[in-house]
């Protein structure tokens, strides 16, 4: 993902059905971008919308030429859409947004102005007066910034908003997958990243449907148990899986020695229930460990044969 060519701010939108909405954002984010005189590019994935978003896209590339088209075979998800727009991207700033134009391109110039003031890596959008439903979108989205910033530290009002501007330097450093695309800046917390934060206007969508439903906060807890895992566990799974193993293992001897204790002064313990959960505990925990040391041969196996490391630099010496 080098930059080149001069772009300093590429743009880059994940796109899923939006044929309505995408002619005026691509107009919206051009009147916003060229007054700041700044060289940017505007790179639109198509994660393999089926309605006429592809044609509609192709169109406007002719008009704009600040316009890029990143077209998928099929649907991949948003994560995989913004991890492409990433390698697109030439500048080096990357903003990432929506094109349901709940987001709104105007915001823009005010995040990288923020960057350029404080020397952030990324700066956040703070959707303070949101426009979703209460119950399937606001309130799940308040729970888990609590739990964002709960497990990672990361004191954000609202990770879950689309529109964050990343110097491209740090986006090198990450590979997203899964649905992880929530949680760039609680997961570039782990390479040391300065994280900042700018309110933003949000807007009523216009056109369509939304894609979000109950199902996305199942998706979201989730999400946080995986980020959880990786932000305290992804160098050492053994203490993790360890840990657990040992809660369950020493209880289960325990009993198992209460038990033996038993039947050496002559007790029937054949019919016991303790005897099962003791056998349960101690086969459980030792499942686990098993775990944890796979877990540690799997970290092995991913840095030492790509030489990869366990530490990001800010700059070299020399």
């Amino acid at each position: 993902m080098a930059k080149t060519q001069g772009i300093e701010v590429s743009i880059v939108v994940p796109l899923y059905n939006e044929e309505e909405s995408l002619p005026l954002l691509v107009e919206k984010t051009a009147a916003a971008m060229r007054p700041t005189g700044k060289a940017w590019e505007l790179v639109c994935v198509n994660d393999g919308s089926r309605d006429g978003t592809a044609e509609v896209l192709e169109k406007l590339e002719a008009k704009y030429p600040e316009l890029v088209g990143v077209y998928f075979r099929r649907n991949y998800g948003q994560t995989a859409a913004m991890q492409a727009g990433f390698d697109a991207a030439r500048g080096s700033v990357i903003v990432t947004m929506d094109g349901d134009l709940q987001n709104d391109p105007k915001d823009i110039p005010a995040l990288l102005a923020r960057m350029e003031e404080t020397g952030a890596d990324i700066v956040s959008g703070w959707r303070k007066e949101r426009k979703d439903a209460e119950l399937t979108s606001n309130f799940p989205s308040r729970m888990a910034n609590r739990l964002i910033s709960k497990i990672t530290g990361l004191k954000l009002h609202d990770s879950g908003c689309s529109l964050k501007a990343y110097k491209a330097d740090l986006l090198n450093e990450l590979h997203i997958y899964g649905e992880l695309h929530r949680f760039i800046p609680a997961v570039a917390m782990q390479y040391g990243a300065k994280v900042d934060e700018v309110v933003v206007t949000h807007h009523a969508r216009q056109f369509g449907e939304s894609k979000y439903g109950l199902d996305k906060t199942i998706r979201v807890a989730l999400d946080i148990i995986q980020l959880y895992f990786f932000q305290k566990f992804l160098h050492r799974p053994m203490h993790f899986f360890g840990y657990m193993g040992l809660v369950l293992m020493v209880p289960g001897g325990v009993m198992m020695t209460w038990l033996l204790l038993l039947k050496l002064f002559g007790q029937d313990i054949g019919g016991r229930p303790m005897l099962i959960a003791a056998m349960m505990l101690i086969l459980l925990g030792v499942q686990l460990l098993g775990m944890g040391v796979l877990g540690e041969v799997l970290t092995r196996i991913y840095h030492e044969p790509q030489g990869r490391k366990q530490y990001v630099l800010r700059k070299r010496a020399g």
